[in-house]
């Protein structure tokens, strides 16, 4: 099948991932999960494949006794709902939603259905729970911390990059996480004697007109906010960066993996890795309410030294030492 083929069917709903078992005679014994997720399809294939690892070492079997249904919007964020009423017709008895925008349309789209996030940005401030110790409902999972996050990277680009005086912040205005990053950026940059200047994209054909008006008004860098919809645009964001010789401070490695200057964040691999526990402990017969939301315990700062060099920044032995990888 040909990648386009493959785009076309992963968009509309029909999943062809690794994990993902043929319905057959057979299936009427598995236990069935879904999966639902807005981000680009090269990204999920990476960070699901551990979360399979995860459900393996955990003693699930594909095809043996777990059937797992992926749904992909493909970063169209409009298509959760359908995407999420799907897995509930499936039907499956619990779902694993990729983020905070997933989490929000399978509780809202597959009510009564256990709802388990592997990277939700802040599940208590836009109410997907009651709080961290006590969820209170039925989604549970790993928080991000992206508010605390965003923060940490402002402060770290910052000190990498010290002639910084004005930035611009790049972010995804349809995810109502991203506001909250907003509002906690402020006094940070305030301490920081740093100027912000928000810069909003609600859809993929937004983003050449808001590069261009970075562009125009010429900030000293770019801080991009962690987002399914910066992710899958993150070839062309670092291209722009790049061309504008402008530094800038990315969420996630994979950011820094396509030509990026430096991110920091949780390791989402290890998180999606985790998800696998959650997924185990539901099904065992826990409950979403008394499993307490997890904070990432792993991240990293990942710096992209052949993007500095083109960008004529040079990082003392110190600075660099810190980094937990340093690409050459």
């Amino acid at each position: 099948m040909r990648r386009r083929e493959l785009i076309a069917l992963i968009g509309g709903g029909l999943i062809a991932w690794p994990l993902a078992a043929s319905r057959g005679r057979d299936s009427d014994h598995l236990r069935r999960i879904g999966v639902l997720s807005a981000a680009p399809i090269e990204i999920g294939s990476r960070l699901f494949a551990a979360f399979e690892r995860g459900l393996r070492d955990l003693g699930w079997h594909q095809g043996r006794d777990l059937m797992v249904e992926y749904r992909s919007a493909d970063g169209h964020f409009d298509r959760l709902p359908r995407l999420a009423s799907e897995l509930a017709n499936f039907p499956v008895e619990l779902i694993l939603a990729v983020s905070g925008p997933e989490t929000k349309a399978a509780m809202t789209a597959a009510k009564g259905i256990p709802v388990a996030f592997a990277v939700h940005g802040d599940p208590v401030g836009v109410g997907d729970v009651q709080s961290l110790a006590h969820p209170g409902g039925l989604a549970t999972g790993s928080s991000q911390m992206h508010p605390e996050l965003s923060r940490k990277q402002l402060e770290l680009f910052k000190e990498y990059v010290p002639a910084l005086s004005r930035v611009a912040v790049l972010w995804n205005s349809a995810n109502p996480l991203k506001a909250n990053d907003w509002v906690e950026l402020k006094p940070a940059a305030q301490a920081l004697a740093l100027r912000l200047d928000p810069h909003e994209i609600e859809a993929p054909a937004d983003l050449d007109a808001t590069l261009t008006r970075i562009d125009a008004q010429r900030p000293d860098g770019l801080l991009v906010l962690g987002d399914p919809r910066t992710v899958g645009l993150r070839a062309v964001i670092v291209n722009f960066a790049s061309g504008a010789r402008l530094p800038a401070m990315y969420p996630f490695r994979l950011f820094v993996d396509v030509g990026g200057l430096m991110s920091y964040g949780a390791d989402l691999t290890d998180l999606f890795r985790r998800a696998a526990s959650y997924v185990d402990r539901i099904l065992k017969g826990a409950r979403p309410q008394d499993l307490p939301v997890e904070q990432p315990i792993k991240f990293e700062l990942v710096i992209n030294l052949k993007t500095a060099r083109m960008l004529d920044l040079s990082f003392s032995p110190t600075l660099l030492a810190r980094a937990d990888e340093v690409i050459e």
